[in-house]
């Protein structure tokens, strides 16, 4: 297991660049949104 530390500003970025690339993602890649929803899931809510 791996840990990061993030500022408020940082994890808000990493939110947006997530669901910016969640959003680039069609039909077809399915596995990859599944894993993408359950990695944004993990993340604290920026306040």
């Amino acid at each position: 297991m791996h840990t990061i530390e993030l500022s408020e500003q940082e994890l808000t970025l990493l939110h947006s660049a997530l669901h910016a690339y969640l959003d680039d993602f069609g039909h077809e890649e399915a596995d990859v949104l599944r894993e993408l929803k359950a990695l944004i899931a993990k993340l604290p809510r920026p306040a």
